[in-house]
């Protein structure tokens, strides 16, 4: 029985599996969005073979590094237990990074520590990373043996940005007291200890550990890297107070979740959020645009004249072109079939000429509605597209000031996110002909510029300030000047009452003394 108790602890079943079938393919395709895994092997200090993976967008641009999670996994478990991990951290341009610690799945080794040499390889992965120029900063989410292992090197390693720290245990000394009575171990408890005392050499001769050195709370008060730690509230293996312990001990920034399920359960999708959330938090990713394939686009619509830069926003291209193809076919037609897929037919307008009619239709409220596609002299910004006119003057007479501004009926999902879709608008019969170019002389430049307008969003929008009306200020100071004044001249007028009221009596009381 402590044979098997020992095995249990440094020696559980292995995980034998094959790649290809467990893990992520080497190319796949998530959240509409491709991504790749690349498979290596690493050395310990042992000398140990560590079988790795990591996961990474199929293409990055160029001098954009991305931030790195690494994620360890629990005892008996492998690097096949981050599949949940890429569907939470890919899309977030955060890379995953997954191990066989030595001992576990494909890596060599026989034996686990749960957590005291893991860290060791945990090292070796952080070495490696910090190697690669397309990294830039580091988390670590843990479970069980991982969230051990994640502990004591952050411990030792205060560059690491966050971890998560799922159903850690507290101290592997107390954990093994308590698993005798939880799994019914049939040992008189008077030699409980003893028995412990015996595992304890034995492990120490195998695996090269004390079960004695694995009391995590002691590091738990010098570590300060932000953690979000979670448990399940019926966990009967490592149960809920342990984590409650290492998070009151904690140092740094901290958090705690606690959620229905043993140790082995599914995690809920609010915890995955929270975790999603976390490590946006600590790790900020960059935004990656998606690359616009000018290719798919003349495949599908008809763009004309129209020149479309790479690194434009696709979705919110194709969703333009589309809701524009749809209002020019529900204006020519009362019909409610849908709009047939272009097939380049004479019939079928170009998305240049939709612009130019949606051009005419869009309404200004007011200047401020352009300040994103004018500079600080009110000229019009450089668009992307060959030009040969680069500087053009918009004529602020030419605004249509007071008139109601019709929102675009692009998508009523996304109305709220774009803001109120704005264009050049106006007549041509009252733009002035000396400040601009003329459309005659470069037709697509207005349609690049009102294409520019409607898919900017709301986020990338800087708006000019509004000067702050100086008459409110010196109005509310005056006000409360004229407050004081009056309050400090009706203190007077009572204190002048009063001493006179005090003259006139000792006036009286002396010409009294006198008589």
């Amino acid at each position: 029985m402590i044979e098997q108790f020992i095995n249990f602890v440094i020696r559980p079943p292995r995980a034998d599996y094959n790649p290809d079938q467990y893990l992520w393919d080497s190319e796949f395709t998530l959240a509409g969005r491709k991504y790749k895994r690349i498979d290596l092997e690493l050395a310990n200090e042992r000398g140990h073979t560590l079988k790795c993976s990591h996961y990474v967008p199929a293409t990055v641009p160029e001098n954009t590094p991305l931030p790195c999670v690494i994620y360890c996994h629990g005892n008996s478990g492998c690097r096949a237990d981050a599949n949940e991990a890429a569907v939470i951290l890919l899309p977030s341009n955060i890379t995953l990074f997954t191990l066989d610690f030595s001992g576990s799945g494909l890596s060599g080794g026989d034996y686990v520590s749960l957590g005291w040499h893991e860290k060791d390889d945990l090292k070796c992965v952080v070495s490696y990373l910090r190697k690669d120029k397309q990294i830039s900063c580091i988390g670590l989410w843990g479970r069980s043996m991982g969230a051990v292992t994640s502990l004591l090197y952050g411990a030792e390693d205060p560059s690491i940005a966050g971890m998560v720290l799922d159903s850690s245990f507290a101290n592997l000394y107390d954990l093994m007291l308590e698993l005798v009575d939880v799994y019914k171990i049939r040992v008189p408890k008077f030699t409980v200890k003893v028995a412990v005392q015996y595992m304890r050499r034995v492990i120490q001769k195998r695996a090269k550990f004390d079960i004695m050195d694995l009391n995590v709370v002691q590091y738990a008060p010098k570590t300060f890297i932000p953690a979000l730690f979670g448990h399940g509230s019926k966990d009967i293996f490592i149960q809920p107070h342990h984590c409650d312990r290492i998070y009151d001990a904690y140092a740094g920034d901290k958090n705690i979740i606690k959620f229905d399920g043993d140790h082995n359960s599914p995690r809920p999708q609010f915890y995955y959020d929270s975790v999603s959330i976390f490590f946006y938090n600590v790790l900020r990713p960059p935004l990656i645009p998606a690359v616009l394939d000018s290719t798919k686009l003349d495949k599908y619509y008809d763009l004309g004249g129209l020149k479309v830069g790479a690194g434009k926003n696709e979705s919110l291209l194709y969703e333009i072109i589309s809701s524009l193809r749809a209002v020019s076919t529900d204006k020519a037609s009362s019909s409610s079939a849908p709009a047939s897929v272009p097939n380049g037919s004479s019939s079928t307008k170009s998305v240049v000429e939709l612009l130019a009619e949606s051009v005419s239709q869009i309404a200004i409220n007011s200047e401020t509605d352009l300040d994103f596609l004018l500079d600080e002299e009110h000229n019009l910004r450089e668009v992307d597209g060959d030009s040969n006119c680069t500087e053009s003057h918009l004529p602020r007479n030419k605004l249509n000031e007071g008139q109601d501004g019709e929102e675009c009926s692009l998508s009523s999902s996304n109305r709220e996110s774009w803001g109120r879709c704005s264009s050049l608008g106006g007549n041509s019969d009252e733009a002035s002909s000396s400040g601009r170019c003329t459309a005659n002389s470069n037709p697509n430049k207005q349609h690049q510029i009102t294409l520019k307008a409607l898919a900017t969003p709301l986020r990338r929008i800087r708006r000019k300030r509004s000067p702050r009306p100086k008459d409110r200020k010196f109005m509310s100071f005056n006000w409360r000047k004229s407050k004081k004044e009056k309050m400090e001249k009706g203190e007077r007028e009572s204190l002048t009452q009063r001493l006179r009221l005090c003259f006139l009596g000792r006036i009286h009381h002396k010409r009294a003394q006198s008589g």
